[in-house]
């Protein structure tokens, strides 16, 4: 049996590279206003850019904080595929999830190459450059966002009762909603206003340290849920005998105890409960001593079984 703890080879990714990315921007914002807010070389306004500050002495700091953060976003949404394809996450029911899924990957590889090659290529040294690599950064992962939030939105509308599946949905819309709307103005401010552009572009790139930890909630989904357990045909198989799926998914809804008012979930991997709180199982048992279920019939704290509707 997987250990409880197995989710955390997996979380760990998004947020190492969510903490790394804000250390490195804390720290290049630090050192430029303790050093007195210098005016660098490639510097036009009176705020220094980020891509100011990492083109001097902490370039160093910057392409390294900047190669790891790319790689580890893309790696993010490798692993949450993986995870969903393995069954240990909330599977894609239908292909277009699956298109959806592959682009924001996608998406995520061209965001992170950006980002990278941003950094190589610093504003002070290739400006032109540069800014065709801030471009495909931005464009990359606000691709890679959008094709994210509408898979999530298809997946959330297909299991409307797991409510945690429904908050990470809601959670990357707003965060992805806002970035790109503060991206669009730093386009415009890019070349109207030029020390309105260093604050939003501050602003996005500390906002884009949530957007990245939106992937350590969900990638933490997985936690206490079995390799297959939630494969497509397992829910299927589980939808047509009138289970709720929230029966199976610990780390979506957690394991429910008899002080919330739920049934409590048991350790089985494929199967929904044997035990209800010490009580006996509302539902009989089929050969071999397995449990069977009727198709509207489920574990209610009170004892009594309950319509599920289809």
């Amino acid at each position: 049996m997987p250990r409880s703890h197995q989710h955390w080879l997996y979380v760990w990714i998004p947020l190492v590279t969510a903490t790394i990315w804000f250390g490195t921007l804390l720290a290049m914002l630090i050192t430029w206003l303790a050093q007195g807010r210098p005016h660098y070389v490639s510097q036009d306004g009176s705020i220094a850019y980020i891509s100011d500050v990492g083109a001097d002495i902490l370039k160093p700091l910057f392409v390294t904080g900047c190669c790891i953060t790319g790689v580890g976003f893309f790696l993010s949404l490798v692993v949450e595929r993986w995870l969903r394809h393995s069954g240990r996450l909330i599977p894609e029911m239908r292909r277009r999830e699956r298109v959806l899924s592959c682009l924001a990957i996608l998406g995520s590889f061209i965001g992170g190459a950006g980002l990278i090659l941003l950094s190589i290529f610093d504003t002070k040294r290739h400006p032109s450059l540069h800014r065709v690599f801030l471009l495909v950064f931005i464009v990359g992962v606000g691709l890679s966002a959008i094709f994210t939030v509408i898979e999530y939105r298809w997946i959330s509308k297909d299991f409307t009762e797991l409510r945690k599946l429904k908050f990470a949905y809601v959670m990357k819309g707003v965060i992805a909603t806002l970035l790109i709307l503060c991206a669009i103005a730093f386009a415009i401010a890019l070349f109207e206003a030029t020390d309105v552009g260093a604050v939003l572009e501050w602003t996005i790139a500390f906002g884009y340290t949530f957007y990245l930890l939106t992937f350590f909630f969900d990638l933490r989904m997985a936690k206490g849920v079995h390799r297959g357990q939630l494969a497509p045909s397992q829910i299927r198989n589980m939808q047509q005998q009138g289970i709720p799926v929230s029966t199976a998914t610990a780390g979506h809804e957690g394991n429910f105890g008899i002080e919330g008012g739920e049934p409590r979930a048991s350790n089985d991997t494929y199967n929904t409960f044997n035990t209800f709180n010490g009580r006996q199982p509302l539902l009989h048992n089929g050969q071999n001593g397995q449990p069977t279920y009727p198709k509207t019939a489920y574990y209610a704290p009170n004892g009594r079984a309950a319509n599920y509707p289809a």
